[in-house]
C-alpha cells in the first residue's frame, strides 16, 4: 500500500505532475457502482456482510476503510476518463481493479473501476463513448474486465499477460495474448506490435484505458516475467503513439506492482508517468499549433 503515496510525491517531486494537476478523490456514488455491478453484491459489500468465501477470493480483510478507498478508485478514474475526454491523457494514480466481477470481488480488487467508468461514459443520454478499448498490460489476465463484457461487441478487452500467472482460471477477453514464464523485453515487444495496433485498428474505438500494470518486470515478486525497465518504458512509449497516431484519448489506471525493493516498482510506476505526462505534452502542442 504505501507504493501510492511514494508515487505521488516522487511525481510531484521530479516535476513529472504539479500539485494543481492532481485532484483528491470522493467516493464513487452507489448509482455509478451500480451501472456495473450487482445491486446484492454492492449492498452486502458495503455493509460488511460478505460471507467467508468472498472475504477469502477477495484476499483482504473487509472494513470501511477497504470500501472507501475501492470507492474512491473508481471515482478517480470516471473523473479521468472524462479529462482524458477533454485533454487526451489522463490518468489515476489508483485504480485498475480489473479482477473484480459484477458480481463479486477476486484479487484485492472489490469493484471494477475500469468497467463502472465504461457504463458512466455509455449511459444513456451521456454519450461519451461508444466504443471503449481497454488495453491491460498487467501481467494478470483482466478476467474480472474480460467476463463483465464477454457479450457486449462494443468494448474490445486486450489482456497481454503470464500464462501461468494468476488468476487459475482465466476468462475470454476479445484477444488474450499468453505469454511463457520470464518472457523478456523482446518477445513481448513483437508480440505487442503484432497483436495491438491491429486490434485498435479493428475495433474502431473512441477511448482507450490503459492498464499500466509494472508486474511484467523482473524484479516482481508476482509477475514471473523477465521485461527490464528499458523494456517496460518502450512498451508505455508504444502504447501511447499507437493511440496517439489514431487521436484515441487515454485513460492511464495505475494497476499493478509488487517489487522488492519498493524502489524498483516506484521507478517503473514513475515511467509510466513520464510517458503519459510526454504524450500529453505533444497534443497539447498539436492542439496550440491547430489553433
Amino acid at each position: 500500500m504505501s507504493k501510492y503515496r511514494a508515487l505521488r510525491e516522487r511525481l510531484l517531486a521530479d516535476g513529472v505532475l504539479a500539485p494543481s494537476e492532481i485532484a483528491r478523490s470522493d467516493e464513487a456514488p452507489l448509482e455509478w457502482l451500480l451501472r456495473a455491478h450487482h445491486a446484492s453484491y454492492v449492498a452486502r459489500a458495503i455493509a460488511g456482510e460478505l460471507d467467508a468465501a468472498a472475504v477469502r477470493r477477495l484476499g483482504l480483510p473487509w472494513s470501511p476503510e477497504l470500501i472507501a478507498r475501492a470507492r474512491g478508485a473508481v471515482y478517480g478514474t470516471v473523473r479521468a476518463a472524462e479529462a482524458a475526454l477533454v485533454h487526451g491523457v489522463a490518468g489515476n494514480l489508483a485504480g485498475g481493479t480489473h479482477h473484480a466481477f459484477a458480481d463479486r470481488g477476486e484479487g484485492y480488487c472489490v469493484f471494477n473501476d475500469i468497467a463502472v467508468a465504461i457504463a458512466h461514459l455509455r449511459a444513456p443520454g451521456t454519450g461519451a463513448a461508444r466504443r471503449p478499448f481497454v488495453v491491460d498490460l498487467d501481467v494478470h489476465q483482466g478476467n474480472g474486465t474480460a467476463a463483465m463484457f464477454a457479450h457486449d461487441p462494443g468494448v474490445f478487452t486486450f489482456s497481454m499477460h503470464a500464462r501461468t500467472n494468476y488468476p487459475l482460471h482465466k476468462e475470454q477477453s476479445s484477444l488474450d495474448v499468453e505469454l511463457e514464464d520470464r518472457t523478456g523485453d523482446d518477445t513481448y515487444l513483437a508480440l505487442l506490435d503484432r497483436h495491438l495496433p491491429a486490434a485498435l485498428d479493428r475495433h474502431g474505438p473512441d477511448l482507450v484505458f490503459y492498464q499500466a500494470g509494472v508486474d511484467a518486470h523482473e524484479q516482481d515478486r508476482l509477475g514471473r516475467l523477465g521485461l527490464t525497465f528499458d523494456g517496460l518504458k518502450e512498451r508505455d512509449q508504444r502504447v501511447f503513439a499507437w493511440c496517439e497516431a489514431r487521436g484515441l484519448p487515454v485513460v492511464v489506471t495505475l494497476g499493478g506492482g509488487y517489487g522488492r525493493p519498493l524502489e524498483a516498482t516506484i521507478e517503473a510506476h514513475a515511467n509510466v508517468w513520464i510517458a503519459a505526462r510526454q504524450a500529453r505534452g505533444r497534443r497539447a502542442a498539436v492542439a496550440a499549433l491547430r489553433d
